[in-house]
């Protein structure tokens, strides 16, 4: 398995001729979806969702009916392409299984409707990776690779270190990092990492491009 962190919340994980790519919005890179089998939306914020990426893929696209109602309305030539996902779903793409975890986002704040969301369990070649978007939601069941938001408007940091800790996979990945300044997140990683090593877990922030090794 191959995983990349390519901006924000973007992820794209390959296993042999197979790639799939997780959330490519508006922080993410160019490039991002070239070759993509699929491409998974958690929900319909523009961080993660982009009809410029998406317009750059013939690939399907797999996401909840909030996102294909937007997309419907704003680009019906890339619609014929959604696939509409509902919570606990189970599909596969190539040979990498797909489980659907979650229904709403986090909350933002009290005055406001809560959005949907839809987190994914990716099973690539027995590796467990999980993305939960802009959501709290554990997976239900143990994992490997845990894709952590680090920053967002609707989560304090301790937050998401308790988050990472009650999942409780082996190897943390940081997301939803672009919002912070260069000395936020050096301050976030320094506490993410004292906490999850505490508990012998690891924890890496990658540079955007970079693999995880």
């Amino acid at each position: 398995m191959r995983l990349t962190k390519l901006g924000h919340s973007c992820v794209r994980i390959s296993d042999g001729d197979t790639t799939v790519v997780l959330d490519p919005g508006m922080f993410t890179d160019p490039g991002a979806v070239d070759g993509a089998d699929a491409v998974l939306i958690t929900h319909v914020h523009p961080d993660h969702y982009s009809l410029e990426h998406l317009r750059a893929t013939d690939a399907p696209i797999h996401t909840i009916g909030a996102v294909a109602a937007a997309i419907r309305e704003e680009a019906p030539d890339v619609h014929e392409r959604v696939h509409v996902v509902s919570p606990g779903q189970h599909f596969a793409i190539a040979g990498i299984g797909v489980h659907t975890i979650g229904e709403l986002h986090a909350v933002i704040h009290p005055d406001l409707p809560r959005f949907h969301n839809s987190g994914y369990l990716l099973d690539v070649d027995g590796t467990r990776v999980f993305h939960p978007g802009d959501a709290l939601t554990g997976p239900g069941a143990p994992i490997d690779v845990l894709l952590t938001p680090v920053c967002a408007p609707w989560m304090k940091v301790s937050e998401g270190i308790d988050f990472a800790r009650s999942v409780r996979a082996p190897r943390n990945v940081a997301i939803h990092d672009r919002i912070y300044s260069a000395a936020g997140l050096a301050v976030a990683d320094g506490h993410f990492g004292r906490f999850l090593g505490q508990d012998e877990l690891d924890y890496v922030r990658l540079a955007d491009g970079a693999e995880l090794e």
